[in-house]
């Protein structure tokens, strides 16, 4: 049985720093320590968890399954650790309370930056931590009591979390310049399947609708590029790469109407409410009022 009290963060760093540098002696010119400093504490990790964690090799080192198992254990403890540290350096200032939040894309470019500014002004005291996800990811942090508040899209299962309408949108269909549905001012999602698209990456709540309808319409969404943001979507319809549905508010005013062209989608679909949930596991009063607040911006 390994006894916890083995381990140290220092050494902890260390081991992440020769993984991260893929080198014993890069890893050392980074630390200002010796080689044999270095390869003294992996040594003694080695000797603690009675395993091999890196092999020596001509160019640098190679991670066993031990090593990467650890790897991936020693950088949680350490974002714990540097978590903890920050919060109570906010503490020893002022702050009275930290709250975790994530939230998708869909409420960090849209509706979070007025809505937090509008709360701070009242709680002043209070540090959120915003981290921008996909839906799928939020409700797993907030099941496991990784975030404490999380903002997700309606289609997606949230089993056990405790939720509430927090805002709504409308999705709408744009189009480059000179497209054969350019000056429409109306059309069905499913007749626009003819034609390429372009979307977010795979995971993401907004491209699982446009699957799930193009499904329901017994058609294929033909996806040509995937691109990570919505600024991205607009760039690549820009440049005549296909079309893409996203929300109106996300879409930049000064492109509608000159490089772009907005359609109205016409599938009730399109009007969706974003969700603001909060984890069992939260239980500091900021995140409370937090909740409170943004579940009652409808």
């Amino acid at each position: 049985m390994i006894n916890p009290a083995h381990f140290d963060l220092q050494s902890l760093r260390i081991f992440l720093l020769v993984a991260d540098s893929g080198s014993l002696t890069r890893a050392a010119e980074r630390a200002h320590m010796t080689l044999s400093a270095i390869s003294k504490r992996i040594a003694e990790l080695e000797k603690n968890i009675d395993c091999e964690l890196l092999v020596r090799l001509p160019r640098g080192i190679e991670l066993t399954p031990a090593g990467v198992g650890l790897r991936e254990h020693a950088q949680r403890v350490i974002d714990d650790v540097n978590r903890m540290a920050g919060e109570m350096s906010d503490f020893a200032v002022g702050v009275r309370g930290h709250v975790r939040m994530w939230a998708n894309t869909s409420a960090v470019v849209q509706f979070l930056p007025d809505d937090i500014a509008g709360y701070l002004v009242d709680n002043p005291g209070v540090h959120i931590g915003l981290e921008e996800k996909l839906s799928g990811e939020i409700i797993d942090a907030l099941t496991r009591g990784l975030a404490d508040l999380g903002v997700f899209a309606d289609n997606v299962p949230a089993p056990g979390i405790d939720k509430r309408p927090y805002r709504s949108d409308n999705l709408l269909l744009l189009v480059p310049r000179g497209h054969p549905l350019e000056g429409r001012t109306e059309i069905g999602f499913a007749d626009t399947l003819e034609y390429d698209y372009v979307g977010l990456n795979a995971g993401s709540s907004l491209l699982s609708r446009l699957v799930t309808a193009a499904i329901a319409a017994d058609k294929t969404l033909r996806i040509r590029i995937q691109v990570s943001s919505f600024d991205g979507i607009c760039r690549m319809i820009e440049a005549g790469l296909g079309i893409g549905v996203l929300p109106r508010a996300a879409v930049r005013p000064e492109i509608l109407g000159t490089r772009l062209s907005p359609i109205a989608l016409s599938d009730p679909w399109a009007n969706r409410t974003l969700w603001v949930g909060r984890s069992a596991l939260a239980i500091q009063p900021e995140a409370t009022r937090l909740f409170e607040f943004l579940s009652g911006r409808q």
